[in-house]
């Protein structure tokens, strides 16, 4: 139990976290935009957000640590993770990994991704630094995984790779250090590769009531080739 007579810890009382923050803060202020106008746009609304976050060094608000069974995978993802750009990210997340509060979002869990996928939210409504209007988080899935199609309602959302190769609606492969966005409402399906877990990082842009209560759909059936949201 938590001492009442103890002071909160605020976010610049672990500094660990603010590290990890800070190589969220490089991801999404130097990656490049690839000439897209909306990926610079999302970048800067990330960045501007996480900001504030920062300089109000909110208090902790830590939940028990929590596992699941793909988090068997974390390690070689972490080990993946040194080998490319993102290996400081890596390194900065592996510091806090005994703290980390694993979940699946859903009240009923398709049995399918039981061992396949987990994730945890560092900043937002759920997570340890709590935010409003931006969620910051990663998600793990294990070797061959797909993820069903879905779609996320009035949420911006990107991905960018830390570990593993990885594919969204079929369209191209992407490796670590790319960046991927997905507009409000767009459905896309997630693909592994055979023999690694991908590890993601991600951020969701929306207003406070929608990210409170996100209500992800899963859509199931495949639909014809598309872009991911």
């Amino acid at each position: 139990m938590s001492d009442p007579d103890k002071p909160a810890l605020r976010l610049q009382d672990c500094p660990d976290w603010v590290y990890l923050l800070q190589e969220f803060d490089s991801l999404y202020r130097y990656g490049s935009a690839g000439g897209s106008k909306s990926i610079r746009s999302h970048r800067k609304r990330v960045r501007d957000t996480l900001s504030s976050v920062i300089d109000r060094n909110p208090e902790m608000t830590f939940r028990a640590p929590a596992i699941k069974p793909v988090t068997a995978h974390l390690g070689r993802a972490l080990d993946l993770a040194e080998r490319n750009t993102l290996a400081g990210l890596g390194r900065a997340l592996s510091r806090v990994t005994d703290q980390l509060t694993w979940e699946y979002g859903y009240e009923t869990m398709p049995k399918v991704l039981e061992r396949k996928y987990a994730y945890f939210e560092v900043l937002g409504p759920q997570g340890p630094i709590k935010a409003e209007r931006l969620i910051l988080g990663f998600v793990l899935f294990a070797p061959n995984t797909t993820y069903p199609q879905h779609s996320h309602k009035e949420i911006e959302e990107s991905y960018i790779s830390v570990a593993g190769a990885w594919s969204e609606n079929d369209g191209a492969v992407y490796a670590p250090g790319s960046l991927i966005l997905n507009s409000p409402g767009h459905e896309h399906r997630i693909t592994t590769g055979e023999l690694d877990p991908c590890l993601l990082a991600y951020a969701w842009v929306g207003s406070e009531d929608r990210l409170s209560a996100p209500g992800m759909k899963l859509s199931y059936k495949r639909k014809a080739r598309m872009t991911r949201s």
